[in-house]
């Protein structure tokens, strides 16, 4: 409770103006007291209104008082930083190095809560509170603290209020009239205003690109999950492929073992029966020569007589003619016949393996899509297409020509049948193939302006130019040399191109990728302008002439 009371004390002979303990105390008539400097400063810029009020009561005086010293209040003040009150409360927030400092506070300072760019000083809650209670600073300009208040100081004149645009620097009225005479210059305001303007342009650009960044991150992921579970599957179909297949040989394996094993047998067979055969002739041949040898030695001719005439025929003869003798080869024709098959098998992997090779190394990826445009013109030409123009397209005042490939403006109407497909306002005609994948084609022309264009099929055919004009809506893409330079047109926004000069240009679309690019085509060739975007539809080339009449455009020959 002590502690309250001398708080109070403190706030009783505080100035209500610098808010510190009173000096040299005077007090107006209408009684309330202040420093006696505090109180002269603020009747000094009230001077010009001849009027003078009072800062905390409002209560006017006419005319300005004359103040004296108020020594009772004088005695009182001085008894009180006696007694040490004029020590600041511990709750105090004292400013740190890094911290700005009220400018007003004596001693050690405290940390400042506003700068005023008018005053030019920094002040802390205490000594801030005039800034919110007296008229004569309310027109005054707050800020967050700031130690670079003296930046704001011309460092001839003045604060500096001014903003030169033909210099690019902020400078003082004065500055304006003297260095900057006849310079381009603004109030600080209003040149903040419209720096205001085109930053928030640029964060509107900055989260548009951030927005465009995460679609394309997101589609990315997807690419990613797509060419995984690809992959997954190509590998699982592949193994049960390739299972079957060594399935199939394993089947193919047994049977041919299984046919020779059984060959085997019956050859074997049959030739161990006629051996069988042949052993038993053989036997009762020996048998036959031993009984004949007998008789061949007996000496009784009589005797040998008899028996001879007794004798039993010999057996037929097992006939050597059904034995076949052939060289030694027996299976070795099958042994030819499956390294046939092997042979032929390892032709057919070869050569279709280098096509699956090809194949998988051709994957259409995105990623590297965008990673491998071609660098010289040969390399654009790998990609080149043949475009003919569809002349159910053709606005009547163009004539088709060189197999479809060339049109020229012409200064009556063709006669041409009515087509839902035909352009009827503007000079302009499509291709009759559409166009995914990687393709590279050139137009060349001649005489009149030329819009070398891609566009999807659905574009108006009819009606006001945004809708049917080559690149002045969201469905067509256009590149437009004009005099002596590029413009590029899409949506109806127009981005000047520069590049050197040619009459023929090179169009290179990746549409997976969504990139279309235009080159100046010469001795060599120079990138115009590229588009990175996401083509939702199969692209058509697009053709667009303008005056004078006899201008042609042509889809050159490139193979």
């Amino acid at each position: 409770m002590a502690q309250k009371g001398v708080q109070l004390d403190r706030e009783t002979f505080s100035c209500s103006i610098c808010l510190d303990l009173l000096k040299d105390p005077v007090t107006t008539p209408c009684g309330h007291s202040y420093c006696m400097n505090c109180i002269k400063s603020f009747w000094d810029e009230e001077d010009e209104k001849k009027v003078h009020s009072c800062p905390q009561c409002r209560q006017t005086f006419t005319p300005r008082p004359v103040l004296l010293k108020n020594t009772m209040l004088a005695v009182l003040v001085e008894e009180l930083k006696m007694t040490g009150l004029q020590a600041a409360p511990a709750d105090h927030c004292y400013a740190g190095p890094e911290d700005v400092a009220c400018d007003v506070c004596t001693g050690r300072k405290l940390k400042a809560l506003k700068s005023c760019l008018v005053c030019l000083a920094s002040y802390c809650e205490q000594h801030l509170q005039p800034h919110y209670e007296s008229p004569a600073f309310e027109k005054h300009k707050l800020v967050d603290p700031s130690n670079k208040l003296q930046e704001k100081i011309c460092s001839r004149h003045e604060v500096m209020k001014m903003f030169c645009r033909t210099d690019q620097q902020c400078i003082c009225y004065l500055c304006s009239v003297d260095e900057h005479k006849g310079h381009d210059t603004v109030s600080a305001a209003a040149e903040r205003t419209e720096r205001q303007r085109e930053l928030e342009v640029s964060r509107q650009n900055i989260q548009q690109r951030i927005q465009d960044r995460e679609k394309d991150v997101k589609l990315l992921q997807q690419e990613v999950e797509a060419i995984n579970r690809s992959a997954d599957k190509a590998v699982e179909d592949s193994e049960e492929i390739f299972t079957e297949l060594i399935r199939l040989m394993e089947k193919r394996r047994s049977d041919v073992k299984q046919q020779v094993r059984s060959q085997q047998e019956t050859e074997v067979s049959g030739v161990k029966e006629l051996e069988e055969k042949l052993q038993q002739e053989i036997t009762e041949l020996k048998r036959k020569d031993a009984e004949l040898m007998k008789l061949s030695h007996t000496e009784d001719h009589t005797q040998f007589l008899h028996n001879y005439s007794s004798l039993s025929p010999l057996s037929e003869s097992t006939e050597s003619s059904s034995i076949n003798i052939r060289p030694l080869r027996y299976f070795e024709d099958v042994t030819a016949a499956v390294s046939e098959v092997r042979d032929k098998l390892q032709d057919i992997l070869r050569e279709k393996w280098t096509n699956i090779s090809q194949t998988v190394t051709d994957v259409d990826v995105l990623l590297s899509n965008s990673q491998q445009e071609p660098k010289t013109r040969a390399g654009f030409l790998k990609y080149s297409r043949e475009i003919t123009l569809d002349p159910n397209t053709a606005n009547t005042y163009l004539l088709l020509s060189e197999g479809n490939r060339r049109v020229t403006l012409m200064d009556e109407e063709q006669s041409c049948s009515s087509h839902p497909d035909r352009f009827t306002k503007w000079w302009q005609v499509l291709s009759r193939e559409s166009l995914t994948g990687r393709c590279y084609w050139e137009v060349e022309w001649r005489g009149g302006g030329v819009d070398v264009a891609v566009t999807y099929k659905n574009i108006s055919r009819a009606g006001n130019y945004n809708k049917c004009a080559l690149g002045h809506n969201d469905k067509s893409w256009a590149l437009y040399p004009d005099n002596n330079r590029y413009q590029f047109w899409h949506n109806k926004i127009s981005t000047p191109v520069s590049g050197p000069q040619s009459s023929r240009v090179g169009v290179y679309l990746d549409h997976s990728a969504g990139i279309l690019s235009f080159y100046s085509v010469s001795e060599t060739m120079t990138l115009l302008h590229r588009v990175q975007t996401t083509f939702t539809q199969p692209l058509y080339a697009g053709l667009g002439l303008y005056s004078p009449v006899g201008g042609t455009a042509e889809f050159c020959k490139l193979k």
